[in-house]
């Protein structure tokens, strides 16, 4: 089984390896209503509203993407991610914990824990944490890595991962999807653990959209709120 690689190790790799320049940052959104639709229904938990907390700009480092996204609660990452050989994907993930940038792995023990996963809207794919019930139950449980020198990186392969610059993307499949597959890159299904170029980045704050019932109990009961203190208002008089 392929170990995790250390930090060192890419910085070795990708210091070998120059990215081309980076597009323009001008460049439309990377959310459009169908793919926010599509991120609905993948997640599964109801209409959502997602915010833009980041968007990469030129000469930014993995430190600003963590001085928007840290702190702020479950998040989609897109990226649009291209080879040497003109081919493009849209790709990211879920992480349902804050990003941070000390605390190093985030872990998920249990099944219920990994609710992460990372997605191909391109070619389409989802790919949900290894379970508890695989040969090797730990395989699923390191969901992001968390530090200041890494952008969001998802899983111990790296399954998904950013580096410093924010310009160059990997992905080598071992805590997400299907283990058959791993080593393979989710992203052009590539088993030498391609680099990519990053054309776009952003993150994405999720929050969950109340139903129209939910809203109407709620306006229900601050109504009940602004009576009772208009009946003490008038007692008092």
């Amino acid at each position: 089984m392929k170990k995790i690689v250390a930090a060192g190790a890419l910085a070795a790799a990708l210091a070998a390896w120059t990215s081309p320049a980076l597009a323009q940052t001008s460049s439309p959104s990377l959310l459009d209503p169908v793919l926010h639709g599509q991120l609905e229904r993948w997640l599964g938990a109801g209409p959502l509203y997602l915010e833009n907390i980041y968007t990469r700009q030129t000469g930014h480092f993995a430190v600003d993407f963590h001085a928007a996204a840290d702190g702020k609660g479950d998040t989609f990452t897109l990226m649009r991610v291209s080879d040497e050989e003109g081919g493009s994907w849209l790709v990211g993930g879920y992480n349902p914990q804050s990003w941070s940038s000390t605390d190093g792995w985030h872990v998920a023990a249990r099944d219920w824990q990994r609710t992460a996963f990372l997605f191909n809207y391109t070619d389409p794919a989802v790919l949900r944490p290894v379970p508890t019930s695989y040969i090797l139950p730990s395989q699923g449980s390191l969901l992001t890595y968390n530090w200041p020198d890494h952008g969001p990186t998802f899983g111990q392969g790296p399954d998904l991962f950013v580096n410093n610059a924010l310009d160059t993307a990997l992905a080598w499949q071992l805590t997400y999807g299907d283990p058959a597959f791993q080593g393979r890159s989710f992203i052009d299904g590539s088993v030498d653990g391609q680099f990519m170029r990053i054309d776009a980045l952003e993150v994405y704050s999720v929050a969950l959209i109340p139903e129209p019932q939910t809203w109407a109990m709620l306006v229900g009961g601050l109504g009940v709120v602004g009576w009772a203190a208009r009946r003490r208002s008038r007692a008092k008089a």
